[in-house]
C-alpha cells in the first residue's frame, strides 16, 4: 500500500470508478508529483522560469477550497504551451474554449470534463452547476484516475491532501456570451470556504488583456478572489535572441526591431535570416509578404482586444506615435482633434501594452509616449503608408523605399531603449549605486536658448530631501559619435541640480570617434558601449 496523500484510482475495469486509495504519489499514470512540492518545470519549456514558479507555486498550495490564478497577455506569447504542460504534470483538467454559443459552449465543457474524468459526457443544467463541479474535483495523477465516480466529493466531503488542478484557456470567449461567469466564480470561491470544498486550483486565461485586466478591477466580481495574477509578456531582447539562435548582436537587433521578443512569432515564418546580409530578404519574404501570416498582424492584435469601439481612432493614434508624435498635444495635431478626444484611446493603449507612456524622470512635465510593441510600430511606420506597393507585390521596391524611416522611425527608438534597458542591466557596475530606473528628461539650456534631449538618465533611490539621485546620463545612437556628443553632456550635466558627479554613457551601433575613445579612455566617468556590449550576457 502506498503511502498517505495523493487520490489514486486502484482496480483495472473501466467501468469501476469508485475503489481509490490516498497516497503521497502515484506511478500509476505518467505523472510523478509530490503534493506541495514544487512542480519541475518542463524541458521543453523556453524561458519562462519565473512565471513557471509562480504557476508551480499557487498549484502546489494545499489550502482547501477554490482559488482561481488569471493569466494573460497578447495572442502569441506562449500562454497556453505551459498551461498545458503544467496540466499534464498534475494530471489536470485542460479546457480551451471556442467561439460558441452558450449551450454549445456549455455541452462542450461537460464533454470534455467528463472525458478527462473517463466517465463519459456530464450534462451539466447551467454554468453554476459546471463551475459546482469544477469546485469540487479532487486531485488527479493522470486522465484515468479520480475519486468518485465524477472524480469529485460531496459537499462537507472534503479530502485532504494535494489541490487538483483545473485550466480555462480563452476564457474571454465563453465571457463574452456567459458575462455572469465572474459573479458564479465569486460565488463558488465564497461557497467553498464555507462548505469545505476540497482543494481546488482554477487558472483562468486568456488573450483579450482588456476583458482579463476587467476581472482584476475594483468593482469587478473576482476582486479579493484571485490570488494569482499573471501577465505573459514577450521575450526580454536577450532572451529572444537566444530563442531565435541568432548570435550577431547586429542581426538580433534588427530582427527584435521588427518582431520584438514574440515566441509564437517564430512558428509564422519558414526560417530566421542567417546574416546581416540576408536580412532584407527576409523580411521582404517573412514579413511584408502579402501571403505572409504577419502582413496585417498590427490590425489583428489590435482587432482581438474587445472593447474598441473605433478601432480606425486607435490605428490613427498608434500611427501617430510611431511616425513620431511623442506628446498628447503633438497626436491630437496630427488627427485634427482636441487634446481631450485622444486622452482615451491612449490610455487604452498603454493599458493593452500597445504603447508605453514615459514620465520625465527628472522633471515634472506631461508624459511623452512611443510604441511599446515592435511588431506594431514597424507596420505603422514601413508597412502601411506603401501598403498598395507591398500589395501589389512590389516588395524589394517598397522596402527600399522604407529605408530612411525604417532607421529613423524604427531601429531608432528601438535602438535607443534598448539602451536604457542594459544601462538598467549593468547600472551598478558602472556607477556603483542600486538603479531603480532609466528613463528620459529634456533639460532647458537658457544661456544658448536650446533644449537638451537626454536619452539615458539613470536613478538609483536617495535619503532625506533626494529622494533620487542622478547616477548616469547619456545618449544612445546608431550613429558615430564624436567627442561633441560628449562636450553637449557635460553641459547637460552641469544644468541638472545634484547630478555634477553622474557618470557619462554614450552608446553607439556604429562605434566612435578616435578623438572621442582616447578622451574616454583618459576619464573614468566616461562609458562607451557598443551594440556588443548591449547583446552580451
Amino acid at each position: 500500500m502506498a503511502p498517505a496523500g495523493l487520490i489514486g484510482r486502484v482496480g483495472t475495469e473501466p467501468d469501476r470508478l469508485t475503489r481509490y486509495t490516498r497516497c503521497s504519489y502515484t506511478k500509476l499514470g505518467l505523472y510523478y508529483w509530490p503534493m506541495g512540492a514544487a512542480l519541475k518545470r518542463p524541458a521543453d519549456l523556453f524561458d519562462r522560469q519565473r512565471e513557471w514558479a509562480e504557476l508551480s507555486a499557487f498549484v502546489s498550495d494545499t489550502t482547501p477550497g477554490l482559488r482561481i490564478a488569471i493569466v494573460y497577455g497578447r495572442r502569441r506569447q506562449g500562454k497556453s504551451y505551459p498551461l498545458r504542460r503544467l496540466a499534464a504534470a498534475t494530471g489536470g483538467f485542460y479546457y480551451q474554449a471556442l467561439e460558441h454559443e452558450p449551450a454549445q459552449a456549455l455541452v462542450e465543457f461537460g464533454d470534455r470534463l467528463g472525458a478527462h474524468l473517463d466517465v463519459g459526457r456530464l450534462a451539466f443544467a447551467n454554468w453554476d452547476e459546471a463551475i459546482s463541479s469544477v469546485g469540487r474535483l479532487v486531485p488527479r495523477t493522470s486522465a484515468a484516475l479520480g475519486s468518485t465516480s465524477l472524480g469529485m466529493v460531496p459537499l462537507g466531503g472534503a479530502l485532504s491532501g494535494g489541490a487538483a488542478v483545473a485550466v480555462i484557456d480563452e476564457f474571454p470567449y465563453l465571457l463574452e456570451k456567459t458575462p455572469e461567469l465572474p459573479s458564479l466564480l465569486q460565488r463558488a470561491v465564497d461557497r467553498s470556504k464555507e462548505e469545505s470544498w476540497p482543494a481546488v486550483r482554477l487558472i483562468l486565461c486568456g488573450s483579450a488583456i482588456s476583458v482579463m485586466a476587467n476581472l482584476l478591477d475594483g468593482q469587478g466580481a473576482l476582486r479579493g478572489r484571485v490570488q494569482t495574477s499573471l501577465l505573459m509578456r514577450p521575450f526580454g531582447y536577450l532572451d529572444a535572441a537566444r530563442f531565435w539562435g541568432i548570435t550577431e548582436p547586429n542581426l538580433a537587433f534588427r530582427v527584435d526591431a521588427v518582431l520584438g521578443g514574440t515566441p509564437g512569432y517564430r512558428e509564422l515564418v519558414r526560417s530566421a535570416p542567417a546574416s546581416t546580409e540576408e536580412f532584407d530578404a527576409w523580411v521582404v519574404d517573412e514579413v511584408l509578404s502579402p501571403s505572409s501570416a504577419l502582413f496585417r498582424e498590427d490590425e489583428w492584435l489590435l482587432g482581438e482586444q474587445r472593447g474598441l469601439d473605433n478601432r480606425a481612432l486607435y490605428l490613427s493614434v498608434l500611427s501617430a506615435v510611431a511616425t513620431g508624435c511623442r506628446t498628447q498635444s503633438a497626436i491630437s495635431a496630427e488627427l485634427g482633434r482636441s487634446q481631450q478626444s485622444v486622452l482615451h484611446p491612449l490610455d487604452a493603449l498603454v493599458r493593452l501594452g500597445f504603447v508605453a507612456k514615459d514620465e520625465d524622470v527628472v522633471r515634472q512635465r506631461r508624459p511623452v509616449y512611443r510604441i511599446a510593441e515592435p511588431i506594431v510600430r514597424f507596420h505603422q511606420a514601413v508597412r502601411h503608408p506603401r501598403s498598395a506597393l507591398f500589395e501589389d507585390r512590389r516588395g524589394a521596391e517598397a522596402w527600399a523605399d522604407s529605408q530612411r524611416s525604417f532607421e529613423s522611425l524604427v531601429l531608432g527608438p528601438h535602438f535607443e531603449q534598448q539602451a536604457r534597458q542594459h544601462v538598467g542591466r549593468i547600472g551598478e557596475q558602472l556607477t556603483g549605486a542600486s538603479i531603480i530606473t532609466v528613463g528620459t528628461t529634456v533639460i532647458s539650456d537658457k544661456d544658448d536658448r536650446s533644449a537638451h534631449e537626454l536619452d539615458i538618465v539613470a536613478v538609483s533611490p536617495g535619503t532625506g530631501p533626494r529622494h533620487r539621485v542622478i547616477e548616469a546620463i547619456g545618449e544612445a545612437k546608431l550613429r558615430e559619435l564624436d567627442a561633441g556628443e560628449l562636450r553637449r553632456l557635460e553641459r547637460a550635466r552641469t544644468l541638472l541640480d545634484g547630478a555634477e558627479d553622474a557618470a557619462i554613457v554614450l552608446v553607439s551601433a556604429s562605434g566612435f570617434s578616435d578623438r572621442l575613445e582616447a578622451q574616454a579612455a583618459e576619464r573614468g566617468d566616461v562609458h562607451l558601449l557598443t551594440l556588443a556590449d548591449i547583446y552580451q550576457s
